[in-house]
Parts: structure tokens; C-alpha cells; sequence
């Protein structure tokens, strides 16, 4: 459910140090055995607690050291391998008392820097927690708690100190617990002791949690949403007489934690700086782990990026939960209500992500939908996230990660995708299933394509007339409908610096080509038909040429053929011609429907023939026609007329 929580450490290891005689050996097979021992050996073996008899639900390794059977080279070794230090004093013994600031922190902390890493490969943290536990309390009448948390002061790294007994077993099990604790829910990364106050990490961890939870986004948890919040974090609803009790004590400690009784973010910070001084880290803990932070408050790698199987040949989709999801944070950041993200909105909207996805002056206005502003619109905010979802899903988990999808659909985000079939599966059945297609523009520099791509965004493309394209943005995606079903085309302007170049195989693998030439230059059909004659002639793509700048002189070609006559020798619909001045998009609608019927282009070319012949009177009804013209099978087939229907009543040319 992309719920993380202290459960999924593997193990805690803890270790007992201290000078001889304070009673390490005897805390331990207290603990053990429930009966102080009447005999006790120099050293403890190693003892492995399982984990349903631990309160934390995790196994608890307990390990002792004795300076008479082991050097001092063993405890480097057992200090770097444990997750907690206990060190052990008698509360009868002055000295031992005086021995923990004098020798053994000092030894704890040396050790600690010395080493990079641990031995389980885990990054090693130089301040290892403490837990100071004073033994032999049944001995004396008084306390020494006093003292040793004038030493907390000073070791940042002590989590807790706690009197014992292992003759009368007083505090034995609360002292393992306070170790377990130390590891499962520490202290330091949460607060810092000297300025009781939480750490720059925590608070910025807990002001992005708040601004998730904070659904109307007026910088205020109401009931409702301190419910929502409850049951997220703990499963379990907040009773109105707690959360009344919750309110008054943030009202009486922090003057402006409540504002028309609902908690402000200073009042929902003191209240987990609450939660940490009265010894309540878990309570914290399981908040930050509920919305992906490790130990480092960190999010987590498996809560941002977690597995997703995409077999060869299948691509990646926005499923419908996680179009909704996106809807929904589109509107509630949408303040004025205008359909639009304006440069604040959008930027609040990331406020808690590291950083935007994307840019918001270059990208966004580049490669998808926006108002006459610049500003992207809801439409345009779908396109855009359906564009990132495909050439980048693994983005796409992560800042819906951040953006709190785990929390608010209470699952992880893999839900939010839809991972379509093989594409030899399409080619197979003759249709794709995918409602997003990638179609690659290529063509000589100077041909138009950036244009092309462009236009798709714009409703009046003639806008874009004598403009330059500086940018390195290389996606633009829109929607078109194919058969009344809205498709996603995603064009991606292939960058040719010159005409030589080889293409990668990246560059040439795509759902429907585009080829693109100069209908004005007369030298510019030779690489459009050179890259196809090496590409795309062999392959199952299907191919559009597209002849630009239709609007001006068309120029015969300098080739061995005219455009017209090497897509009838390569059995390719007749060339399309295209301008920015006329603002006519059938040409969008075609690339969209080839890619979702990839198998038809033969029947296409028959019916182009057919609409060719019949217009000048020289169609004859003699169905050995079209068989002679070796494209019967395909004709035949009714899916493949409908397609047809579809893409010719866009018409052929654009003029």
C-alpha cells in the first residue's frame, strides 16, 4: 500500500558495554531466563530474540562484551557491527558513573569515524545511538538520573537512560525496549536536544506532509482533514473528544497553532516537537515512514521508484486512476479557477517536490497545450504528464511519489500506470490497443518539421509563420480523436545536423513515421527518401511523407523520382502537403489513425488508387482490378475500409 514502517528493518543488533562488574552479563540472562542467575559467566553468548515476542515485531540480536575474553580490536569490530550501544554503569559505583563520559563515549564515537561503512553494507552514521542504562538500582535508595542526563546534554547521540535491576528484573525488558527504540525510532535525525527543537530535515519532511494533507490548500488542517490525515498515518479515526484535546493543548502552547479552529502549520509542527520531547518519536516516525522517509528522512527508493515489469515492446500509460488523481490536483491548485496554471500556481503545485519536473518557461509553453497566456491548461497538463509517462515512467512514479498519490488513493503508485501489450501483439490483430502513439518527424534542416511539430499545439498554426525555433525542447503532444476515441500523438522532432548522419535505433523505432521535405527546395526530397530507402522500406513502421511550405511554388525534386511516384513505387499513401498558412490538421488525425491500424497501409494505397481513378472517370467496376493490383486481401478486409473512411474524410491535401 506504500506504507513504510519500522517492520522492514531486517533485524536489530544491540551491544552491552562497560567496565567489569556493572552487571552486563546479568541484565542479559535476566532478560532470558525472567530469574536473576545465581552464577554468571564472564561473557554472555550471543542471543537472537525472535520478533513476535519483541513489542516492535522485529528480531532483536543481543550481544554481549567482556574485556577479560575479548581485545580491544573485537569491540571496534562489535561497536561498527552493532545498531545500538548500551553502555552498562552501577548506580552504586561512582566510577563507573564517571567512566561513561571519560572513556567509553569517547571509545564509541573514535570508533564510529574511523570506519566508513558498516559490515552490512549499510552507510554507517558516526554518532551510533546510546542508550545509558544504570544497573544495581534494588542496592541503593536514591537516583542518578539526574547526573546522567546532564551527560545527554553534552552526546546528542544518547537516545535514553533508564535504572535497572537484573537481580530484582525492574525496567529489564523497558531497558531493551528504550535499545530497540533507539534503532527503530532515533532521536537525532528528529531533534536537536540543545535547541529542543526539531531539525531543519524533520521540519522540512513535515511541512511537505502538511501541505499534502492540507486537500483545500488553505494553509489550514481542518477536521476533516486531520481525520483523513489519522487514518492515513494510524488507520484508525480521531475521536472529537481527542482531537478537541489535541487543539487546546496547541492553543495554549503556541499562539497562532489554531486558527478558526483548524491547526496552522506551527501548530501542527509543535505538536510532533510534542510528541518527540515526551518520548513519543514513534508517533512521528510512522507519519514521516507513512509518506516514504527513511531513517536519513530521505524518500525512501522503493517508495519512489517502485518495480514495474514493462515486457519488450509494450509501452507506458496514465490509467485512469492516475489521470484522476492528476485531475484533482490540477483543480485544487487551479486557485482562480480559470482552467489554467499560471507561473505561481504551478509553482506552489511542486512546492513539494525537490524541483519541477519540467520547466515552466521553456517546456511546458513548447511541448503541450496552453492558454493565450502560456499557461497550461488542464488539457495541456494531461498531455504533458501522458508525454513524461512515456518516455520516462520511472519520473512519472517518482513525482507522483512526491506529489502524495501513495497517501491519498492509499496505494502505490503503480496503479497510476498502464502498461499496454506487445506491439507485436498490435501488429498481429492489425490494431493497437494504446491510447498513446509516438510518431518520429524527421527531414533535412530547413524542411519545416519544427514547425510541423509546433502547429500541433496551436489552433491558428499560421501564428508560427517566420518565427525561429530555439530550444532543445524535442516532444510535442496533443489529442486527436481516431474513430471518436481521443488518442495521444506524441511528435518528436529527430534533430538531423547533417544529411549523413546515421540515425540510432532509437531515433528510427516508433509507432507511425513522418518524413518530412521542402515542397519549395528542390533538393529536399532526396534525404527524406534516402532515410526511408535505408530505415523504413524493410520495417513494419508505417510511413507518412509529408511535403511542407505547400503554400509556395512547388519545385520539381532533383531525385531519380518525383515524390509522387516513389511512394507509388513503395506502395506509401500519395505525399501530403502541409502548411502553417492554410491551419488545416487533418495531417495529425492521419499520423494518429496509421499508428493505431499499423497493418493497413496497403489497403490505404488501394483506396487512395480507387479515389484517384474514379475522380478522372477511369475507375472500372471489374473487382480483377484490384486484385492485379496485388491489393485485394487487404481492400477485403472491413476493419480495413472503416479505417479508410476515417482518414479520408480529413481529405488527402492540405492546400
Amino acid at each position: 500500500m506504500g506504507q513504510y514502517t519500522a517492520s522492514q528493518r531486517k533485524n536489530v543488533r544491540i551491544l552491552l558495554v562497560g567496565d567489569a562488574g556493572v552487571g552486563k552479563t546479568s541484565l542479559i540472562l535476566s532478560l532470558v531466563s525472567e530469574e536473576y542467575p545465581e552464577e554468571v559467566p564472564p561473557r554472555a553468548e550471543e542471543i537472537t530474540i525472535p520478533a513476535n515476542v519483541t513489542p516492535e515485531q522485529v528480531p532483536t540480536n543481543i550481544v554481549d562484551f567482556s574485556s577479560v575474553e575479548q581485545s580491544d580490536d573485537a569491540l571496534a569490530v562489535e561497536i561498527n557491527k552493532a545498531h545500538v550501544v548500551c553502555i552498562v554503569y552501577a548506580v552504586d559505583d561512582d566510577d563507573s558513573l564517571d567512566r561513561i563520559t571519560s572513556h567509553w563515549l569517547p571509545l564509541v564515537r573514535s570508533t564510529c569515524n574511523s570506519n566508513s561503512s558498516s559490515t552490512d553494507g549499510e552507510p554507517d552514521v558516526a554518532r551510533k545511538p546510546i542508550v545509558l542504562v544504570g544497573n544495581k538500582i534494588d542496592l541503593i535508595e536514591y537516583s542518578t538520573i539526574d547526573s546522567v542526563l546532564a551527560i545527554m546534554e553534552d552526546y546528542p547521540e544518547i537516545e535514553s537512560c533508564v535504572e535497572c535491576s537484573a537481580k530484582t528484573l525492574h525496567n529489564i525488558s523497558e531497558m531493551f525496549y528504550y535499545a530497540q527504540k533507539a534503532v527503530l525510532h532515533p532521536t537525532s535525525p528528529l531533534y536537536i536536544m540543545e535547541e529542543q527543537n526539531l531539525t531543519p530535515a524533520c521540519k522540512k519532511s513535515l511541512v511537505r506532509i502538511f501541505k499534502i494533507c492540507d486537500i483545500d490548500s488553505d494553509n489550514l488542517l481542518n477536521d476533516y482533514e486531520l481525520n483523513l490525515f489519522q487514518r492515513r498515518c494510524f488507520n484508525t479515526p480521531l475521536q472529537p473528544q481527542i482531537l478537541d484535546e489535541v487543539k487546546s493543548v496547541i492553543q495554549k502552547n503556541v499562539p497562532d497553532g489554531i486558527y478558526n479552529d483548524a491547526v496552522t502549520l506551527q501548530g501542527f509542527l509543535f505538536l510532533h516537537c510534542l510528541f518527540i520531547q515526551r518520548g513519543r518519536n514513534e508517533t512521528t516516525w510512522a507519519v514521516l515512514r507513512r509518506f516514504g522517509y527513511n531513517d536519513q528522512l530521505e524518500m525512501c527508493k522503493e517508495y519512489l521508484r517502485p518495480p514495474l515489469k514493462i515486457p519488450p515492446g509494450s509501452s507506458t500509460e496514465l490509467s485512469h486512476r492516475g489521470q484522476q488523481f492528476l485531475i484533482a490536483v490540477f483543480e485544487r491548485y487551479d486557485r482562480d479557477g480559470d482552467g489554467a496554471l499560471s507561473p505561481e500556481e504551478h509553482k506552489m503545485l511542486f512546492s513539494t517536490c525537490p524541483t519541477p519536473p519540467w520547466s515552466y518557461s521553456t517546456d511546458i509553453r513548447k511541448s503541450c497545450p496552453t492558454n493565450d497566456n502560456g499557461w497550461v491548461t488542464l488539457h495541456g497538463w494531461l498531455c504533458r504528464w501522458t508525454l513524461m509517462t512515456l518516455t520516462d515512467v520511472v519520473k512519472t512514479l517518482e513525482y507522483l511519489a512526491y506529489l502524495g498519490f501513495n497517501v491519498h488513493e492509499n496505494d502505490s503508485q503503480l496503479v497510476a500506470i498502464h502498461v499496454t501489450r506487445e506491439r507485436r501483439i498490435d501488429l498481429a490483430k492489425r490494431q493497437s490497443s494504446r491510447s498513446v502513439y509516438k510518431c518520429h518527424v524527421i527531414g533535412p534542416k530547413g524542411s519545416g518539421k519544427t514547425g510541423l511539430c509546433r502547429g500541433f499545439l496551436i489552433d491558428d498554426m499560421s501564428k508560427l509563420l517566420g518565427k525561429e525555433f530555439k530550444t532543445n525542447v524535442v516532444h510535442c503532444i496533443n489529442s486527436v480523436q481516431v474513430y471518436g476515441q481521443e488518442k495521444h500523438l506524441i511528435l518528436r522532432d529527430i534533430d538531423v545536423r547533417h544529411a549523413l548522419d546515421p540515425l540510432q535505433p532509437q531515433e528510427v523505432n516508433c509507432d507511425v513515421a513522418c518524413l518530412v521535405y521542402d515542397a519549395s527546395n528542390p533538393r529536399s526530397f532526396e534525404y527524406v527518401a534516402r532515410i526511408y530507402i535505408k530505415y523504413f522500406a524493410e520495417s513494419k513502421i508505417p510511413v507518412m511523407i509529408v511535403g511542407t511550405k505547400c503554400d509556395l511554388d512547388e519545385r520539381r525534386q532533383d531525385y531519380l523520382m518525383q515524390p509522387s511516384e516513389f511512394c507509388e513505387k513503395y506502395k506509401l499513401l500519395p505525399p501530403h502537403l502541409f502548411s502553417l498558412k492554410t491551419n488545416k490538421k487533418e495531417l495529425y488525425t492521419k499520423l494518429a489513425t496509421m499508428a493505431a491500424f499499423p497493418r493497413f497501409q496497403a489497403a490505404w494505397i488501394l483506396f487512395y488508387k480507387h479515389r484517384y481513378l474514379r475522380q478522372f472517370g477511369l475507375m472500372t467496376e471489374d473487382p480483377k482490378v484490384w486484385l492485379k493490383a496485388g491489393l485485394g486481401v487487404a481492400a477485403a478486409t472491413l476493419l480495413g475500409f472503416m479505417v479508410l473512411k476515417a482518414i479520408s474524410a480529413t481529405g488527402t491535401h492540405s492546400r
